[in-house]
């Protein structure tokens, strides 16, 4: 009843993302069943499906966005919760044109490969920026343990892989396309790809670079689909095979790992400038005590730092604590802290009121990073009392680190003070500290961004000899050791570099992961038939799977074999060792608890930037 309900819910107010389904579904229908039809009754005609698929091939503008526009919502649809993700709907929707295109109409497909090359480098650095800070900050969590389990993942996905395409003697591409779906990580494609069109591959006699593009999109596509499903349902009953109970497990977890400090999302991060739950509110109070008459907000503060009167309302009027007022008899005051500290001997509290005005004041919450200062070496205590008024410290960080802020911590140079406060308190303590306060904003500093990715280039770039055969990080890699480089040194400053938005990044990411793919799609596409011949098929589906279950699994027995790990802790460590994240909310859903996250960051950075390197070397090697 409840799945009738939800299903006439979705075809009485559609999703915008139904509506772009319904309508690339139409059109991909049109265009395969109108290309029949034309090829059957009239071959040399010029159907309408023929000129817009013409129309398409000449101005690729339209062909790129309308992949994207029909392969998003396709990869949106889900199948006993399994999707295929946005990546593959449009490699999906791609390929399908280029080949109705080509095989119906002779029709192909010539997008410059300058194209693909800015967006492909576009995502690298999008993604650099991402796993650099969760890298760095779960090292202190997991330590070898979970780069150790990366490390088997990887490697091992990579040895079953390139010695089975090699034992098979399949053609060259099969491995790395094999590597990027049992991986689930399209970006292999873009280096091994990389290594194609710089020469790092030599192409054999009679196989061009066409042909080897169409070998990986094989690769891929069979296996991705094929490791997306299995790989969820071996990270999620991993415990139960080895007789443990996820939700026991969990609860012991939960306890074990809540210690230490939780700053929040660390500085230069995305959630940087969130709030959050405080426990300082803003009261109203009606100044009724003597002793508080006559004296400047700033005096009060100094003599009882952990109460700041923030705004005061005299009839009329709205004075800001930044006026530095006198309180006066009468005076309403918005106080954050303890309005009682401000008394000295008589503990009642003036009359509460609930006066708007007095309480309404915005708050910030900004990043401000110590530099050379007079304030370094000082404790928190007593930088406090000098710069804190109105303001309250929300988290700590050291290296990047989240660290507890107590009263007789030591402030050093480097650190990173998270701080709440009005706005105006916020930059007196950052003018205080020589800083500026770092807020999350909508903008990103365009000019550095690019000299990081032409650096970025430059080293990946560079190639050297050895007994003859070239050498190179790769240009997609050098891009994305840039962006993990940049975003490891905002953690520690994170005024370097300028603001970078998170919904820029995280738009770069998926606009070019997403069109390097559907350039992919269009050269690849007249070529992927060729590449499903006699058993091919079925090695790939073997090797993927193997590639996808085999190396976890092994992961597994070394965490809870030798390393004694929590069983939760190390599905979700071998979740992030696969790139899986829907796997991780598998051993989540299972555990009925979230702490499988806690292992996932660090083996997901590591192996997200070694995949590419062992893909490049695939390519080179095939």
């Amino acid at each position: 009843m409840n799945t009738q309900k939800k299903i006439i819910g979705v075809f009485s107010n559609p999703p915008k993302h139904i509506i772009s389904l319904v309508l690339g579904l139409f059109f991909l229908a049109s265009l395969f069943f109108g290309s029949a039809y034309a090829a059957t009754v009239a071959p040399d005609s010029h159907s309408g499906i023929s000129w817009a698929l013409s129309y398409l091939a000449q101005n690729p503008f339209a062909y790129l966005f309308l992949t994207l526009a029909i392969g998003y919502p396709i990869g949106r649809i889900s199948v006993g919760g399994i999707s295929l993700g946005a990546t593959a709907g449009t490699l999906v929707t791609g390929i399908l044109i280029a080949l109705a295109s080509s095989a119906l109409y002779g029709i192909t497909y010539n997008i410059p490969g300058l194209v693909e090359d800015i967006f492909l480098m576009l995502f690298m650095y999008a993604l650099g920026m991402k796993v650099g800070p969760q890298f760095f900050s779960g090292l202190a969590r997991g330590g070898m343990d979970f780069i150790i389990i990366g490390l088997i993942v990887v490697f091992s996905n990579f040895l079953i892989v390139f010695l089975g395409v090699k034992i098979l003697d399949l053609g060259p591409g099969y491995a790395a396309g094999i590597i990027s779906g049992s991986y689930t990580v399209t970006a292999v494609m873009g280096v091994a790809q990389s290594a194609v069109s710089t020469g790092a591959f030599t192409l054999p006699e009679g196989v061009t670079a066409d042909m080897v593009g169409a070998n990986m999109a094989a690769g891929y596509a069979i296996s991705y689909v094929l490791s997306s499903i299995f790989i969820i349902l071996l990270i999620k009953y991993l415990p139960k095979m080895f007789g443990r109970d996820a939700v026991l497990e969990a609860q012991k977890a939960e306890s074990e790992f809540n210690v230490g400090e939780d700053g929040g999302a660390l500085p230069g991060t995305a959630g940087a400038s969130i709030l959050g739950f405080t426990d300082k509110q803003i009261r109203a109070y009606v100044v009724e005590h003597e002793e508080l008459v006559g004296q400047s907000v700033h005096q009060l503060f100094r003599k009882n730092p952990h109460a700041a009167i923030l705004r005061v309302i005299r009839d009329d009027d709205v004075i800001d604590a930044q006026d530095d007022p006198k309180l006066k008899m009468g005076d309403i005051v918005g106080v954050i802290g303890d309005y009682s500290l401000l008394l000295k001997g008589d503990k009642t509290l003036g009359h509460e009121v609930s006066d708007p005005r007095a309480r309404m004041v915005d708050i910030e919450v900004a990043d401000i990073h110590v530099g050379k200062s007079e304030f370094a070496g000082k404790t928190l205590e007593q930088v406090g009392l000098e710069i804190g008024f109105g303001v309250h410290l929300k988290s700590m960080f050291r290296a990047g680190v989240a660290i507890p802020h107590l009263a007789k911590t030591i402030v050093e140079k480097g650190d990173v003070l998270r701080l709440a406060g009005p706005k105006w308190c916020v930059d007196k303590a950052a003018e205080a500290l020589k800083a500026v306060p770092i807020i999350e904003s909508t903008y990103t500093e365009v000019s550095f961004m690019s000299l990081a990715l032409f650096v970025g280039f430059v080293i990946g770039h560079a190639s050297v000899e050895i007994s003859g055969i070239p050498f190179a990080l790769g240009t997609s890699a050098g891009c994305m050791l840039m962006g993990i480089l940049v975003s490891w040194l905002r953690t520690r400053n994170p005024d370097f570099g300028g603001p970078t938005s998170e919904g820029a990044r995280s738009f770069l990411n998926d606009i070019g992961l997403s069109m390097f793919v559907a350039v992919l799609a269009a050269g690849v596409g007249p070529k992927i038939m060729s590449s499903f011949q006699g058993t091919v098929v079925i090695w790939i589906a073997v090797l993927g799977l193997l590639g996808a279950l085999v190396p976890p699994f092994l992961a597994w027995i070394y965490g809870y074999y030798f390393r004694k790990m929590n069983p939760v802790i190390l599905a979700g460590a071998c979740a992030g060792g696969r790139n899986s994240t829907p796997a991780l909310f598998g051993i989540q859903d299972q555990s009925k608890s979230g702490i499988a996250a806690v292992a996932y960051p660090v083996p997901y950075a590591l192996t997200s930037a070694v995949v590419l390197i062992l893909g490049y070397i695939a390519m080179v090697f095939s």
